[in-house]
């Protein structure tokens, strides 16, 4: 893994991926997108398109995954009502931003050349942004390490731990992946900066 370089001449950012690496980076922002289509968020379909537009009918509670609750936290801890309120008129369109820019990810490295399905070749992907895809690609590793430390349950000062697990442990190669995709982010920052 490279990271990401701002190229001189056209400004845009730019990040080579192994095939393999570019293929991880799709499963998991499909697993993001899949997530976020959870069925008790997706809106009700309206007869009428004006009250489509207009309806703010979004659930009203907490997520039950825990990887949901943590990337659309209760506004209010104090006020019930209020929190509920809250999410009824904001989570629907947060969720459809967040699976939107995972799901731009996804198409980046398509577009970049990764196939549909990987093969034994030896690919390499060069991956192109302009200013705003990468701020997209930002937001969505965030929502992608969140995700990745709620599961791990990943807690600041815990670094012992996972350096003492085995590497063959799954737990150790989650958390290297989680690792991987904060040093990618730190990459596109410092790029972008």
């Amino acid at each position: 893994m490279s990271g990401f370089t701002r190229h001189r001449r056209s400004g845009h950012l730019i990040a080579t991926f192994s095939g393999f690496e570019a293929d991880l980076l799709r499963s998991l922002a499909s697993q993001l997108v899949e997530l976020l289509r959870n069925e008790a968020a997706v809106p009700h379909e309206h007869a009428d398109p004006l009250e489509a537009m207009l309806s703010f009918d979004g659930p009203t509670t907490e997520p039950e995954d825990p990887v949901l609750a943590r990337l659309f936290p209760t506004a209010y801890g104090e006020d019930d009502e209020a929190a509920s309120e809250f999410r009824r008129f904001t989570e629907g369109a947060l969720r459809d931003g967040k699976a939107a820019g995972a799901a731009f990810v996804i198409d980046s490295l398509e577009e970049a050349g990764l196939p549909a399905e990987l093969g034994e070749e030896r690919l390499v992907i060069d991956v192109e942004l302009d200013e705003p895809g990468a701020l997209t690609w930002l937001k969505s590793f965030t929502d992608l390490r969140l995700a990745l430390a709620t599961r791990l349950e990943v807690v600041e000062g815990d670094e012992a731990y996972w350096d003492a697990l085995p590497d063959d442990d799954p737990r150790a190669q989650a958390h290297d992946i989680y690792e991987w995709i904060g040093a990618l982010q730190e990459t596109l920052v410092d790029a972008l900066g």
